[in-house]
């Protein structure tokens, strides 16, 4: 259950940012917390952050998402890094917005514009994306703090699917989705029957390859979603952009 500060951020928020499309509440969730999006002018630049709150939150700082049709998909990941390290900094306590004013201060065209070079090469990086299936979650709290933990440390954006089968869609650089199955397989991220830990030993990859243009910008941060029937399913991946991805991947789904 989300805290009574979050639900007041969330209040406050929504009166800050009052201006047309400048402030949407993605999801709001007893299992998995809450998503908004806030639209805003960084530098002359449109720039969308999308924070995800877990039900720690603020205990724990927000997950981010940075998204701007006038920076590259390398130029958002050094903003976001810059925002998730301003949010490990702060103390425990409600911080959207002083994260937001604190971007809107930087100097966004020195930062990310800067050092062109740099940047070219690191585009030069395809993008993959994956789906993987798990077997199963027991403690659902360690195995999805333990997945969210690598992603931020890979810089992939993750979409959890919790349902009759659990799904983990990841999109970011091929090496780096290889050493997130790694670990996935050789880390003791849940527990068995008994209450031990254990090693995800049962997860497949139900598919690996480069990243369309069609579903370029559908993941942004960790996001954990339930599913109860197949056509929610189907929807999850059409919001994502990767319906012909999805269609792929459904006759491993029915094995």
């Amino acid at each position: 259950m989300m805290s009574e500060a979050a639900l007041e951020e969330l209040s406050v928020l929504s009166s800050i940012y009052c201006g047309e499309g400048e402030f949407r509440l993605i999801q709001q969730s007893a299992q998995d917390g809450l998503v908004v999006q806030i639209n805003s002018t960084v530098g002359g630049l449109d720039v969308s952050l999308l924070f995800n709150l877990h039900l720690r939150y603020p205990s724990c700082p927000p997950d981010v998402s940075v998204s701007s049709t006038g920076l590259s998909r390398s130029q958002c990941r050094v903003i976001r890094q810059k925002l998730l390290d301003q949010a490990a900094a702060l103390p425990p306590e409600p911080m959207v917005h002083q994260l937001v004013e604190w971007l809107q201060g930087v100097e966004v065209a020195e930062d990310c514009r800067g050092g062109e070079e740099e940047v070219r090469e690191s585009d030069k990086e395809e993008e993959w994306t994956a789906v993987l299936s798990l077997d199963h979650i027991r403690s659902q709290s360690r195995y999805t703090g333990l997945l969210e933990r690598w992603s931020r440390q890979l810089q992939l954006t993750v979409r959890l699917l919790l349902g009759p089968r659990i799904l983990v869609i990841l999109q970011g650089a091929r090496a780096n989705i290889k050493e997130f199955c790694r670990l996935l397989k050789t880390a003791k991220v849940d527990v068995d029957s008994s209450g031990k830990k254990c090693k995800e030993r049962m997860m497949k990859v139900l598919i690996e390859s480069p990243c369309p243009s069609s579903c370029e910008h559908g993941l942004q941060g960790f996001i954990v979603k339930s599913y109860q029937s197949l056509p929610e399913l189907t929807t999850a991946f059409q919001e994502i952009n990767m319906t012909e991805l999805y269609h792929q991947i459904q006759p491993s789904l029915s094995d």
